[in-house]
C-alpha cells in the first residue's frame, strides 16, 4: 500500500553515514511520516530497529580507482535509479524532503529526487568529502557540514555549518551501570580501557590487542568491540578482565564515559562525540579512508582536546604498552570553542523545511 512520506532519508554503506541519521531520526520518528532508502549493509539493520519502511535498492560502489567493477556498478547505479524512482513515484509528493548522509548507496536515491523535483539536503560528516557527497551536492538545495575545513568542497551559497548530530546523552553528566552476561564492568577494580575498530570491527586494531593481550590484561580490564565478522575468533579469549564484544549498541555513550582510556579508529562520529566528552583519546586513523579522512578527523581532536594519533606506519613500531602508561597519566585540555550539537541544527532546518 502506498504512504505519503514527509521525510525520505537515505545513507549507508557504513555505521558512519548512518548513525548520524539514527541520532535525527529518535528526535523526530514520531512527529513526522519518514521512510528510508538504502542498501542491504548496517543500515538495514540500524534502521529496520527503528520500525520505519526499509526500501532496499540496488547498489554500485563509486571507485576513485580504475577497476573492471566500475563498469559493473555502473549498471548498478542505473538500476538503483529506477529502484529509487520506483519508491519516489509510489510513496512520496513533490513536497517530500530528502535527506542523505551520504555513502555510494545515496547517488542514484539523489539523482532520482533530483529528476522529479524533489528538495535535497545532505549532511556531509568528516573534514574530507565524500565522493557521493561531492556528486550529490550538485543537485542538492543546501549542503551541511559537520568541519568548517569542508566548507571548500562544496558551493558556498548553499553550504551551511551544522556541525556533527550529537546524541542527548553525550551531554547527560551521569552514567548507567554497564552489564554484559550478569557482570557490572565499571566496577572493576582495574582501569577499563575500551578499544574499538569501528562499528565493523578492524582487523589491524584487534590484531594489535590480541598480540599484546596477556600484558593489557594485567593492568586493565579491557571492553573490545571486535566487529561480527571477528567476534567467533575473540570470543574464546574472553575472560574476567577481557570481554569482546560484536557489536556496542545503545550503551556506547556510557562506555565512553566509564573508559580511562580509549583506543579507536577515527571516523566522524566516533571523533565528534569524544570531542563533545572532552574525552582525551588514542586514535588508529584507517589508512585506505578516502583522502585518509580519518587522519583529518582525529587531528581535529588532537588540537582541540590533545588526544594521540597514530598512523597505521607509525604503529609497526610503537610499543602500544609505553604509550598507554604515557597517555594514561595526561589529561584532556580544550584548545578552541566547545563542540557544538549539530543535531538542533538540522532538525530546526528539516522544521522549516516541512512547515
Amino acid at each position: 500500500m502506498s504512504k505519503t512520506y514527509e521525510i525520505i532519508f537515505t545513507g549507508g554503506g557504513s555505521g558512519g553515514h548512518v548513525m548520524p541519521t539514527v541520532t535525527l531520526l529518535n528526535e523526530i520518528k514520531d512527529k513526522y511520516r519518514i521512510g528510508y532508502i538504502g542498501g542491504s549493509g548496517i543500515e538495514k539493520e540500524l534502521i529496520g530497529s527503528l520500525g520505519l519502511s526499509f526500501h532496499t535498492i540496488s547498489t554500485g560502489k563509486l571507485r576513485r580507482y580504475i577497476s573492471l567493477e566500475n563498469l559493473i556498478d555502473v549498471f548498478k547505479v542505473i538500476k538503483g535509479i529506477f529502484d529509487s524512482l520506483f519508491v519516489l513515484l509510489r510513496t512520496s509528493n513533490k513536497k517530500t524532503l530528502v535527506f542523505s548522509t551520504g555513502g555510494f548507496v545515496t547517488v542514484p536515491v539523489v539523482l532520482a529526487a533530483w529528476l522529479l523535483g524533489r528538495r535535497i539536503y545532505i549532511h556531509e560528516q568528516t573534514t574530507q568529502v565524500g565522493l557521493a557527497n561531492k556528486i550529490a551536492s550538485k543537485f542538492a538545495s543546501k549542503v551541511f557540514v559537520s568541519f568548517e575545513d569542508s566548507l571548500k568542497y562544496f558551493p558556498k551559497e548553499k553550504t551551511l555549518v551544522s556541525g556533527y548530530p550529537l546524541r542527548a546523552e553525550l551531554f547527560d553528566p551521569s552514567k548507567k551501570p554497564i552489564q554484559y552476561e550478569g557482570m557490572t564492568i565499571n566496577e572493576s577494580t582495574k582501569p577499563l580501557l575500551f578499544i574499538t575498530g569501528g562499528g565493523n570491527g578492524s582487523k589491524l586494531v584487534n590484531d594489535l590487542i590480541k598480540e599484546n593481550l596477556e600484558d593489557l590484561q594485567k593492568k586493565y580490564f579491557i571492553v573490545h568491540q571486535v566487529g561480527k565478522a571477528f567476534i567467533d575468533e575473540y570470543k574464546n579469549l574472553k575472560s574476567e578482565k577481557y570481554y569482546p564484544v560484536a557489536f556496542v549498541g545503545s550503551e556506547m555513550t556510557d562506555l565512553y564515559k566509564w573508559a580511562d582510556i580509549i583506543i579507536s579508529r577515527a571516523g566522524a562520529g566516533t571523533v565528534c562525540e569524544l570531542i563533545a566528552l572532552n574525552k582525551r583519546s588514542i586514535f588508529i586513523p584507517l589508512k585506505i579512508a578516502q583522502k585518509n579522512e580519518q587522519f583529518h578527523n582525529a587531528k581535529e581532536a588532537e588540537s582541540k582536546i590533545g588526544s594521540l594519533v597514530i598512523t597505521e606506519d607509525e604503529l609497526e613500531k610503537t610499543n602500544i604498552d609505553e604509550i598507554l602508561k604515557e597517555f594514561s597519566g595526561g589529561s584532556a585540555v580544550t584548545n578552541g570553542r566547545p563542540q557544538e550539537n549539530g543535531k538542533d541544527v538540522l532538525l530546526g532546518q528539516i522544521k522549516e523545511a516541512l512547515s
